[in-house]
Order: C-alpha cells, then sequence, then structure tokens
C-alpha cells in the first residue's frame, strides 16, 4: 500500500471501494473531495472527526471543497428554517473550518443549485432511484423514515446530495457512516445513468455520552443533545461536568470517552496526556491510542481520571476554534443572535 494510500484510509470506517480508491490516486491529475454541511447551529466535536480526514486529504494532494449546504438545511427545518438564520450558521462555519483545515475551499447550496442543469439532474437520480430507497435515505438528514411523510420536501433531499457529488466533480465523498445511504445511492445511480462512479469515504461517528439507547439515532452524539453535546465553545467546567456523567464501562465496545481519544484527540493532538493531581500520582503519558485503552480496561486508569484528562485535552483542542471566534466575532455573534 502507497503512502498516499495509506494517508486516505487512516482512521476511516469504510472505503467503497478501495480498489476504487487505488485506480484514483494512479490518476495524473489533481483529484476532487467533497463534504457537506447543514449550518444547523454551533459546532461540536463529532462534527470534528470528518474535518480532521479533511487535513489528510490536502495532504495527500486533494483539492476538498465543502458544501456550506444551506438549502438542505431548509428542507431539514435547521435554525428555523430562516434564510436569515441559514446564512449566519453559513458564516460561522466557514469561519471555523477554515481555521481548523486551512487549505479547504468552500462553495454553498445557493450558488450550487444555480448551475447548468442541477434540477434536471435532480429529476434525473428521482426517476432512477425508488421512493423506498428514497425513504430509508432520510436518516441522513437525521430523520426517521415516516418523518418525510407530512413533507414532501424531505425526500428531495438525498437526490440533492447526489447531484451535489456530480456538480462539484468530486471523485470522493467524504462523510461519516451515517451519510452511507447517500453516498451508496450516489453510486448506483452513477450506474445507471452512465456518470463517474465516486469513491465513498466513511469515519467514524463519536457515540453519545449518555451510552446505548433504544433507537439507532440514540447513539451518536448530536448537538440537539445539550447535556451530552461537547460544544467548541464550552468552557473547562462545562466540558468537565458533561463528561462527569458520560456513559464509561470498563470495555471498550460503546464508550463514548475511549471514542473521543481514538477517532478524535489522539488523531488530532499526536499524543496522550491524562492530567490528574501530583498527591493522586501526577499525569499520566500514553505512547499511543492502545496503550490508553488497555490500561483503563485493566483498570489502571480510574475513569473519573480519564474523563477529567479527556476534558483538559478537549478544552486545549477546541482552543484555536475559540480564538478565532473572538478574532472575528461578527459571525459567532450573528449565530448565537439566531439560536436565541
Amino acid at each position: 500500500m502507497s503512502d498516499t494510500t495509506s494517508l486516505v484510509l487512516k482512521g476511516v470506517s469504510e472505503c467503497v471501494t478501495e480498489s476504487d480508491l487505488t485506480e484514483l490516486l494512479n490518476k495524473k491529475r489533481t483529484l476532487k473531495a467533497y463534504i457537506g454541511y447543514e449550518p444547523s447551529g454551533l459546532l461540536h466535536a463529532g462534527s470534528l472527526v470528518p474535518m480532521l480526514k479533511v487535513r489528510d486529504l490536502i495532504e495527500a494532494g486533494f483539492e476538498v471543497t465543502i458544501l456550506l449546504a444551506d438549502w438542505h438545511g431548509y428542507i431539514n427545518d435547521k435554525l428555523g428554517g430562516s434564510w436569515d438564520n441559514l446564512k449566519a450558521g453559513v458564516e460561522y462555519q466557514q469561519l471555523l473550518f477554515s481555521a481548523f483545515a486551512p487549505g479547504v475551499k468552500f462553495t454553498t447550496a445557493s450558488d450550487l443549485v444555480k448551475s447548468e442543469n442541477y434540477w434536471e439532474d435532480v429529476l434525473k437520480v428521482s426517476k432512477v432511484t425508488t421512493l423506498a430507497r428514497m425513504r430509508r435515505a432520510l436518516a441522513i438528514m437525521g430523520r426517521d423514515e415516516k418523518d418525510g411523510d407530512g413533507d414532501t420536501s424531505k425526500f428531495i433531499y438525498p437526490a440533492m446530495q447526489v447531484v451535489d457529488i456530480y456538480h462539484l466533480k468530486a471523485d470522493l465523498a467524504l462523510g461519516g457512516l451515517d451519510q452511507r445511504h447517500a453516498h451508496m445511492l450516489a453510486r448506483d445511480a452513477a450506474d445507471k445513468l452512465n456518470w463517474r462512479k465516486p469513491v465513498a469515504l466513511h469515519t467514524p461517528l463519536l457515540a453519545s455520552l449518555g451510552g446505548p439507547g433504544r433507537m439507532e439515532t440514540d447513539v451518536k452524539m448530536s448537538k440537539s443533545d445539550p447535556v451530552g453535546a461537547l460544544l467548541v465553545h464550552d468552557t473547562s467546567k462545562q466540558l468537565q461536568k458533561k463528561l462527569s456523567k458520560a456513559y464509561c464501562p470498563p470495555e471498550r465496545k460503546g464508550n463514548p470517552i475511549l471514542d473521543l481519544w481514538e477517532y478524535l484527540l489522539f488523531p488530532g493532538i499526536g499524543k496522550i496526556t491524562i492530567e490528574r493531581p501530583e498527591k493522586f500520582g501526577g499525569n499520566l503519558e500514553f505512547k499511543d491510542y492502545n496503550a490508553l485503552e488497555a490500561d483503563f480496561i485493566a483498570g489502571n486508569l480510574h475513569p473519573l481520571d480519564l474523563k477529567n484528562g479527556t476534558a483538559a485535552a478537549l478544552y486545549n483542542f477546541f482552543e484555536p476554534l475559540r480564538m478565532v471566534c473572538e478574532e472575528n466575532p461578527e459571525p459567532y455573534s450573528k449565530l448565537l443572535e439566531a439560536l436565541n
């Protein structure tokens, strides 16, 4: 496996398909990748996991475009469905994402839908897709399959997301595992419409701090949960309070604290330090994530120490994003006003 391939695949949950990726990376041209974000509120930890992969793709030579999906946010009733609020959300996201992943490019759905044949292509995708398939794809919006019954525009959303990929001329579509339905729909539509099939790259999802729930949507960290969402603007005390209540079993599966270290903090920071008071032995250093996991599961690291160390690491990891908002306060202030 080449160094570039290893970089692209580092830390991902799935690549569809690796053989397609290998073929893509052998092309003698600049490759294009895309990821979409709805303007929906304050940035939280879960949104930064795929953004780490954006950094990797830029390093691997990709031209990466973030689609600031205001039309999609409107369809999905984000920020009250107000276009002024959605615009505020777009400005806020562009500010923070550009700081987190220097070199990334941006466009908005408002601009993209004006491209030639965009809506014709939405119809083409719809023509080759069953209603049952569109209904299953509503999961990409964080929606239940029945949510489209009272608002038909919801069924347009998956077709738009497919067309976004092609109108951005993206060779690779990036997203969390929750975006898998849209990317598989894009690949299926490509077969039927004779379009270029994109490689799909999926990053892990951070688990809800509350632990496994009865519904699939309970598992994913979400900003709609004010207690469980770790916001980049949280104070040190707020992060510590949220994490102190987190589900943290002495095992790997379903442990949201270990998720944070494996999928976000260690890849983003490159080292692991668990801060502890001197009277309890002082700070702990781990050479890699596996060493941290092994010590915790063996009972050598107390859950409270792990949680407090995680809160401190997150606060430091988020600091550059808080700083850019202090230096450019208007987008953050506008979004706060929209949210209130």
